[in-house]
């Protein structure tokens, strides 16, 4: 996978090394291109290069998968230079696809990130230079003091990541997917969004069968543009409808082999192998089962989070991690289901709409942001169990967790409610929470993860689509269920979503109690002063009073946290 990283000021070999080594794993040890400005990019087995103008005034600098404009056997990089020059940045609002670009021209940056959040890029200042790179280790190889900011604690314990432009630390900042940052030499960064998917909001002149074939056509078109012209792909088939319809369409359009990999945590928990196997076995696929266990997985937990880098406490991160390496030994490309949920009305949404239609009268202010935060069944209920005093008087629940909200759900378009939940879901769980947490699991090994039904025409196309293709009786994705009826076993269409459910519950009760209780001690959260030891004891014993325990989760989330906090501003080694 490429990756590109930099630095505004006078050039600086040793800045460019310290910060080029915390990416290696990206360049499979290649050697960065370097251009005069500092800026540097991993050219791996996707796009990545530099381009510089005539008269060497402007340099770009691009990572990642391009889809359009086409480079028709030009290097993506003359290409994108060519569109800068030709209509400054408007000409790099159009580019499709997962990519980072990065230009130079004379004293001004300009980073751009695609539409959905495909890939990443953090940026910062320090010492008199702004620093960036597309994973956060790389701009805190320059300097960057390393503070926690109390509000992201709340944040990340409420959404199980840091949703928006702040991260983890203070003065680092993440580029929001479908955003410019411009930076005119000392002045203070501006972003501008240019991604505006919800302004394409309901066509109705187009009939249900029309719209359903219309998917069908973008998302065999997403899945074709995204084929490497001769390496092999391999799939995640969890059994679900998102990654089934890809294997479907992959079949479809003559993909042989066609390699499918399903997870399961062991013949004890609840799994989705029939279905996985069945729409396997439909498609000619050739399948494989991987077993995800602590007993596999614990020697390796500390490399994975420092791979998240920024913390994300969802579990499925390890099984994608696990997943990842076990791939990576027969492709380089792996396409996925990500996406069906924040696009199509996921079975999540179903509560937020009924609490927002039938939710009573009486409705204090805020209620749907309050609604929302406890919807995610994290940690939000926890907030006040859980920190310590001096945290708390560190964040303001309304102005850094409830106003995160407020702009999505006063916004005039989207106009309906259920538009509104997916613009969040794409926004913010998608390109802060889903897309990261997969690039970087597959990062990890040099895999580049490929993820169609987060095409940015599909995006568009489920917000100008009904709402009655998506959530309709309790059914979510009915567009998606319509157009690949007659590819898939019915029992795949017709099964209600269930979710990949990681066993973290039952984990913390056996097989990750012990190294848990190890790094959740009272000594070091008392000497850190984030997490109260007597609470974090009582998830530990499965043992609180107050609403439902979700003790696994929360465990998972404090264990996520307190590794990064010690590899990341304790510098632990990995």
């Amino acid at each position: 996978m490429s990756a590109l990283f930099g630095f505004s000021g006078a050039p600086d070999p040793a800045l460019v090394e310290r910060m080029g080594a915390t990416l290696t794993h990206r360049g499979a040890g290649r050697h960065p291109t370097v251009g005069p400005d500092g800026t540097a990019v991993f050219q791996g087995a996707d796009q990545g290069g530099v381009a510089i103008s005539a008269d060497g005034q402007v340099r770009l600098v691009v990572a990642g998968l391009v889809l359009s404009p086409p480079a028709e056997g030009r290097p993506i990089a003359d290409v994108l230079l060519e569109a800068y020059l030709g209509r400054g940045t408007d000409g790099l609002e159009s580019v499709r696809g997962g990519f980072i670009v990065a230009v130079w021209d004379r004293d001004t940056l300009h980073l751009v990130r695609d539409g959905a959040g495909a890939r990443t890029v953090y940026y910062g200042r320090h010492d008199g230079r702004l620093f960036f790179g597309i994973e956060p280790k790389a701009v805190l190889a320059g300097g960057l003091p390393r503070r926690i900011r109390p509000a992201a604690v709340a944040q990340y314990l409420s959404f199980s990541f840091v949703p928006g432009a702040g991260t983890m630390l203070e003065g680092l900042f993440e580029l929001p997917a479908g955003h410019r940052l411009t930076v005119a030499g000392a002045a203070e960064p501006v972003l501008h969004r240019w991604f505006r998917f919800e302004e394409s909001e309901e066509d109705g002149d187009v009939t249900d069968g029309q719209w359903v074939e219309r998917f069908h056509a973008l998302h065999a078109d997403a899945i074709r543009q995204r084929m490497p012209a001769n390496d092999p792909v391999a799939v995640f088939l969890s059994g679900g409808i998102d990654s089934s319809i890809v294997v479907a369409e992959l079949a479809a359009q003559g993909v042989k082999p066609l390699p499918t990999f399903a997870i399961h945590f062991g013949p004890q928990y609840a799994n989705e192998l029939e279905f996985a196997r069945a729409v396997a076995d439909r498609c000619g696929a050739d399948h494989e089962e991987v077993l995800v266990s602590p007993d596999g997985f614990v020697e390796r937990l500390r490399k994975v989070i420092w791979h998240l880098d920024d913390p994300i406490g969802d579990p499925i991160t390890v099984p994608n991690f696990e997943l990842a390496r076990h791939v990576s030994k027969h492709a380089r490309w792996v396409f996925n289901g990500e996406g069906g949920d924040p696009c199509f009305g996921g079975p999540k949404n179903l509560t937020m709409m009924l609490h927002h239609w039938y939710g009573g009268v009486a409705r204090e202010p805020r209620f749907r942001e309050r609604r929302y935060l406890s919807s995610y069944r994290r940690a939000y209920a926890e907030l006040a169990h859980l920190l310590t005093d001096d945290v708390r008087d560190q964040f303001d629940e309304q102005a850094d967790l409830e106003a995160v909200l407020t702009p999505f759900f006063e916004a005039e378009r989207p106009r309906s409610f259920l538009n509104k939940l997916m613009a969040i879901n794409i926004r913010l769980k998608g390109a802060h929470l889903i897309l990261p947490k997969v690039e970087r699991m597959l990062g990890a090994f040099g895999v580049t993860p490929l993820s169609p039904l987060f095409d940015e025409r599909i995006i568009e196309a489920s917000f100008a689509m009904p709402g009655r293709l998506k959530v309709h009786g309790g059914v979510e994705k009915i567009a998606l269920k319509r157009a690949y009826a007659d590819a898939l076993p019915p029992s795949v269409i017709q099964r209600p979503k269930s979710g990949m459910r990681v066993p973290v519950h039952f984990w913390f009760k056996d097989e990750l109690r012990d190294y848990a209780k190890s790094i959740l001690n009272p000594t070091d959260l008392r000497r850190v002063g984030i997490f109260k030891e007597d609470r974090v004891q009582q998830l530990l014993d499965y043992d609180i009073a107050e609403g439902q325990g979700r003790y696994g989760l929360r465990l998972w989330m404090l264990l996520t946290f307190e590794i990064w906090r010690r590899i990341v501003v304790e510098g632990e080694p990995v």
